[in-house]
């Protein structure tokens, strides 16, 4: 739903095709404590990256998906994973985490070489499942509790420790370093829309659902994120400690 300058597109039109696999955790919700002392701030920082999105990104990601084939449209987000997993490969490193970060080497290799610099996925037929790891999962990973809920703007979800994650994600960024600003820019444009274009059937689904589309979204947030530093296994007897106290942040 949102552009963004230096990193990746936004997290929170990633989540949007996660949706439909958690409803059931995020349909209970109502039920459920989820500490969210920012939320005055959070809500009002949501409805300001909506509109950004309504007036700018949707528009643009709606046009893209109009006139660009469907094979260029995959090779573009094939292009785009394959560098996504040299962040992972680095970050199951800094978690020790071998296997993994053998088989991100491999899908690496493969693609950038006989994937025609990562436009074929040629390493998923090799059995060599794509991971997702980032500096915010590493950073849970060493202990650190993830802090309050937090809504970034022109970006989307987060919370505290993964904000912090976002500094060293960008420095695994291939091309962070380009010196063409043009062709940098350039890239990060392109990444956006092309993932805003790839998730424009599951935003359709969250706009018509009957929830509160800004708590959905953030017990989806929450939820994936806790199963992601915990690789699918969350312990059942206890949440994510917090940086801070439950307290309303005025």
């Amino acid at each position: 739903m949102y552009t963004n300058p230096s990193i990746r597109c936004s997290i929170q039109l990633a989540l949007l095709a996660l949706l439909l696999l958690l409803t059931g955790c995020a349909s209970t919700s109502a039920n459920r404590d989820t500490s969210d002392p920012l939320e005055r701030y959070n809500r009002i920082m949501y409805s300001f990256n909506e509109k950004i999105d309504t007036y700018a990104m949707k528009p643009i990601a709606e046009g893209y998906q109009a006139i660009t084939p469907g094979f260029v449209d995959k090779g573009v987000t094939n292009f785009f994973n394959n560098l996504d997993d040299i962040t992972t490969l680095i970050n199951n490193l800094l978690q020790f985490k071998a296997e993994a970060a053998l088989s991100d080497l491999g899908r690496i290799t493969i693609n950038s070489s006989l994937g025609l610099l990562g436009l074929v996925d040629v390493a998923t037929a090799f059995n060599l499942a794509k991971n997702d790891e980032d500096f915010g999962q590493t950073l849970g990973y060493w202990g650190l509790a993830s802090g309050p809920y937090i809504v970034l703007p022109f970006w989307g979800p987060s919370t505290i420790r993964d904000s912090l994650g976002l500094g060293g994600d960008y420095f695994t960024e291939p091309y962070t370093y380009i010196k063409k600003q043009q062709t940098r820019y350039g890239l990060f444009a392109l990444e956006a829309v092309d993932t805003r274009a790839d998730l424009l059937s599951a935003s359709r689904i969250l706009e018509q659902s009957t929830f509160d589309p800004y708590a959905f979204l953030r017990d989806a947030y929450l939820q994936q994120r806790r199963n992601q530093i915990f690789d699918g296994n969350p312990p059942l007897d206890q949440e994510d400690d917090f940086l801070f106290d439950d307290e309303e942040i005025e």
